[in-house]
């Protein structure tokens, strides 16, 4: 699932780029929550919750069977 995880988070990461941020895939577990790390200009967005949740989550939960849920981590 890690591998499947990281495909789709390399199809987001140009949008991500291209606002001067980044996401790290940290982890995956065997539960189907993905911990990812938003770096650059995401770290500290205050919409960076949304990004997460309506947009990688969603992206994720859709595309790679098993996801339930990202968290961010810190």
């Amino acid at each position: 699932m890690f591998d499947q995880v990281q495909e789709v988070i390399g199809k987001l990461r140009p949008f991500l780029l291209r606002d001067g941020g980044d996401v790290e895939l940290v982890d995956v577990d065997d539960e189907g929550i993905v911990l990812l790390r938003l770096k650059g200009a995401c770290g500290n967005c205050p919409s960076s919750a949304i990004t997460l949740k309506a947009g990688i989550e969603r992206a994720l939960v859709a595309e790679v069977p098993g996801v339930r849920e990202v968290e961010q981590i810190f």
